[in-house]
C-alpha cells in the first residue's frame, strides 16, 4: 500500500515520523487483511509510545496546553488519553476491594452532575468508576457494572447526605463524610447563635453571641 507516516516521540524538540507501507497479507483464518502494525494505533497517525506519552503528559497539563506544548492537535491528546483508559479498564483488577467512597461532581452549569465512586481502602485509594448525573439508578449502574457478587464483599460505604444515594447503599457499614458532617452541624450551631442573639435582644441585653 501507499507509504504512511507515523508520529513518534519528539527528539530535543524535533518531530519524529516513522515511514512506512503496509503490506497486504492473505491469513488462512481472516482471508485478505492489511498487516497488524504494532507500533500502530489502529489508522491514527499516531505511534502507541508517542501516544503513551501524550496521555502521560495529559496527567499533568490540560489536554490544550499537551498539544501546544508538543506541536500536535488536541484530537491527538484525546485520542491518546482515551487509549490508555481503554487499556486500564481492561486490566483493572478489582480484587480486594472493601471501601469505597461515592461523591458527586458538578461538570456544567444549571446543576449537571457526574457521580464518582472511588476505592479509600488503606493499601489503595483510586477512581474506579464516573456515572452521568446523580440519581438513584445512577448508582446502581455501578453496583451493576461493580457485579452482585463484589458488592457483597463491601464492608464501608462512605458518602454525603445525598438521599438518592441513601436508598441503594444496602448492607455494608455507611460512614457520613466528615466535610458534610460540619457543614449540618454550623448551620445547626448558626442557627442557634441567631436566636439566642434575637432573644437577648428581646429581653434588652447585649447580643453578645
Amino acid at each position: 500500500l501507499a507509504k504512511r507516516r507515523f508520529e513518534f516521540v519528539p527528539l530535543w524538540g524535533i518531530k519524529v515520523f516513522l515511514v512506512y507501507a503496509p503490506r497486504r497479507v492473505e491469513c488462512p483464518s481472516c482471508g485478505i487483511r492489511v498487516e497488524q502494525l504494532p507500533w500502530a494505533m489502529g489508522k491514527r497517525p499516531l505511534t502507541r509510545a508517542y501516544g503513551w506519552f501524550l496521555a502521560s503528559w495529559a496527567r499533568r497539563l490540560s489536554w490544550k496546553e499537551t498539544a501546544e506544548v508538543f506541536r500536535t492537535s488536541w484530537e491527538s491528546v484525546f485520542r491518546s488519553v482515551e487509549m490508555a483508559v481503554e487499556w486500564g479498564r481492561a486490566h483493572q483488577d478489582l480484587s480486594g476491594v472493601q471501601a469505597i467512597g461515592i461523591d458527586e461532581i458538578a461538570w456544567k452549569k444549571g446543576h449537571k452532575y457526574l457521580t464518582l465512586v472511588y476505592q479509600i481502602d488503606a493499601h489503595c485509594k483510586r477512581l474506579l468508576w464516573i456515572g452521568k448525573e446523580r440519581k438513584t439508578k445512577t448508582l446502581l449502574r455501578f453496583f451493576r457494572w461493580f457485579g452482585a457478587e463484589r458488592s457483597q464483599q463491601l464492608r464501608y460505604i462512605c458518602s454525603d447526605m445525598w438521599k438518592p444515594y441513601l436508598k441503594v447503599i444496602g448492607q455494608a457499614v455507611h460512614v457520613l463524610d466528615r466535610f458534610h458532617i460540619m457543614a449540618h452541624f454550623s448551620k445547626a450551631l448558626n442557627e442557634v447563635r441567631a436566636g439566642e442573639v434575637k432573644e437577648l435582644k428581646a429581653k434588652g441585653y447585649e447580643p453578645v453571641l
